[in-house]
């Protein structure tokens, strides 16, 4: 296995970053497999109306998931940029942090999202014949979320110290016990679309045991010691300054989300059933943009923390021409095989399913230059510590694919939901491109004036 740290503040910065991205690449999309293994089975196993039960919960999922995801990696950011630091009392002062506000942010989550569940399904007017299935489902996933927040939270510190592989080899051990345990819990055991969200959290509670494990053996940098849970209120400020607003910007993102569902609810299952399918295909194909952002996060939060501010600037341009490449090569995939992936899902005689989840594919493809420069303004600007941009981007995502939700699936069905996503992306990149720029400029000031 990789070194258990990695200092990001010396050597190319391009080849960090990619060094650092080919694992978490791996990782994300691991982690995406979990929806699209859940899918896949489902659909396969189950049919097309339970495929659309649990399809439909991907918004709802992505409201408090999102927020998980979210929030743990914003809380990390502080512990990478102590590292940077080279305050070793710092980082794991700053691990103790990270799971105190983690226990009390997932006890809080599971009770509001248990509480309103089933009430949600109904203002999204889930078609009936699907909406029993689809609350057995998410409420299980809702259950386990002190679990799930648990997986990101202890993978999450363990990236921003610069090590991207151990994570990576965590969620697929995870993935490949929930690949195991889901044929099991849904055909052997016969407890049908609940047995797909019980091999979720089963799963991702093994991953967690596995991460713990490795922490205690191989990095003692975050080894917690008693006087290390003495927090003071500055400490933890220092955390929920940049974690919450993270959290709570893909729940915002996701709120747009959940309005295109409802819309698309409205088009009859088999719209459902596709834009499901094509968007855990889309979810995998947007990985490699992602991860390079997570990357511009851990390297950004280093470098701060070392004051190299010029090193920031090249790493960003750089991870541009890296993130754009392999941008235009997922939407080349989307063009020549999106056909043969979504039937995957629904196998032979499902062709309306299948064409519907291709044009989704299509139109995503074109766009997601825009998605890679997203995500790289965004996480640098999160890394820096920065989250009033960074949240006011997710309030345009919001604004422009609800605005799609409301006016282009009423205007054009299906195809205008297609263009949601590639809308809500453009309106997010353009105040962080802003923002971005003129932050670099600042930094390269600081940077000369030190010089």
């Amino acid at each position: 296995m990789a070194a258990t740290t990695k200092d990001m503040t010396t050597g190319s910065p391009a080849r960090l970053i990619l060094w650092f991205t080919l694992p978490l690449i791996a990782g994300n999309i691991f982690q995406q497999l979990y929806g699209f293994v859940d899918t896949l089975i489902v659909g396969r196993i189950l049919g097309v109306e339970a495929l659309a039960a649990v399809g439909c919960t991907g918004a709802l999922l992505f409201l408090i998931m999102g927020f998980v995801m979210g929030a743990t990696s914003g809380f990390a950011i502080y512990t990478g940029q102590r590292f940077g630091a080279q305050d070793m009392q710092g980082v794991r002062q700053s691990a103790a942090a990270c799971l105190v506000i983690s226990v009390l942010t997932a006890a809080v989550l599971t009770v509001f999202s248990s509480a309103i569940v089933w009430q949600l399904l109904v203002w999204m007017q889930t078609p009936p014949e699907i909406i029993d299935g689809a609350y057995s489902f998410i409420r299980i996933c809702f259950w386990g979320l002190p679990v799930t927040f648990a997986l990101m939270m202890t993978t999450n510190i363990v990236r921003t110290l610069g090590n991207s592989t151990a994570p990576t080899i965590v969620l697929a051990f995870s993935l490949s016990t929930n690949i195991v345990m889901e044929p099991l819990f849904i055909m052997v055991f016969g407890w049908g679309i609940p047995g797909a969200a019980w091999a979720i959290v089963v799963a991702q509670g093994l991953g967690v045991l596995a991460c713990l494990w490795y922490i205690w053996r191989k990095i003692p940098a975050l080894h917690i010691r008693r006087e290390d849970w003495h927090l003071s209120w500055p400490v933890l400020w220092a955390h929920l300054r940049i974690g919450l607003p993270m959290g709570f910007q893909a729940s915002i993102i996701a709120i747009g989300a959940v309005i295109l569902q409802t819309a698309l609810n409205d088009l009859g299952p088999i719209a459902v059933a596709s834009y499901a399918a094509s968007q855990k295909v889309d979810a995998i194909a947007n990985m490699p943009m992602m991860s390079f952002g997570i990357a511009m996060a851990a390297y950004t939060a280093q470098n701060y923390g070392a004051r190299k501010y010029d090193r920031i600037a090249r790493g960003v341009r750089q991870c541009i021409y890296m993130s754009v490449g392999f941008a235009i090569v997922a939407g080349l995939i989307n063009a020549f095989f999106g056909p043969h992936l979504i039937w995957l899902f629904v196998g032979d005689g499902q062709e309306q399913v299948v064409e519907y989840g291709h044009l989704y594919l299509l139109v995503q493809g074109a766009t997601y230059w825009i998605l890679a420069l997203l995500f790289i303004y965004r996480y640098t600007l999160q890394g820096l510590g920065h989250s009033a941009v960074p949240t006011f981007a997710g309030v345009m995502e919001l604004v422009m694919r609800a605005a799609a939700a409301i006016f282009l699936v009423a205007w054009f069905g299906y195809l205008g939901a297609c263009f949601a996503s590639p809308m809500a992306w453009l309106g997010s990149c353009v105040p962080l491109a802003i923002s971005y720029y003129r932050t670099r400029r600042k930094l390269l000031a600081k940077y000369l004036s030190v010089a």
